[in-house]
């Protein structure tokens, strides 16, 4: 996972993530460890997000993917949005953060 050193811009990405909700848990989708890396660059007019999903078969993994790009393009427009899914490493619960604990503990 490369969330880390993030750039400013990215950062802000990344907070803007957390808008995007996993429907069957309730938690945003950063707090669930499902986003390994935000890319922003600006000279190319692009932004490049590499996710995963909890589950290969998951039921709303196009709906997810679908609310990344919209979220994104509605405070960046103009730029290219590409997000990559990927299955490695593999997601596990161990990904979640603290407050994604929490959130799911109520």
């Amino acid at each position: 996972m490369n969330i880390d050193n993030l750039t400013t811009e990215e950062t802000k990405i990344l907070e803007l993530l957390k808008t995007v909700m996993d429907p069957e848990v309730a938690v945003n989708i950063v707090d669930l460890g499902l986003i390994y890396e935000v890319h922003y660059q600006e000279e190319r007019k692009r932004i490049h997000v590499v996710t995963t999903l909890s589950t290969r078969g998951c039921p709303l993994g196009d709906t997810i993917m679908q609310n990344i790009e919209v979220v994104i393009q509605s405070v960046y427009p103009g730029m290219d949005v590409d997000v990559e899914l990927t299955w490695e490493p593999e997601w596990t619960p161990d990904m979640i953060t603290e407050d994604g604990r929490k959130a799911i503990d109520g």
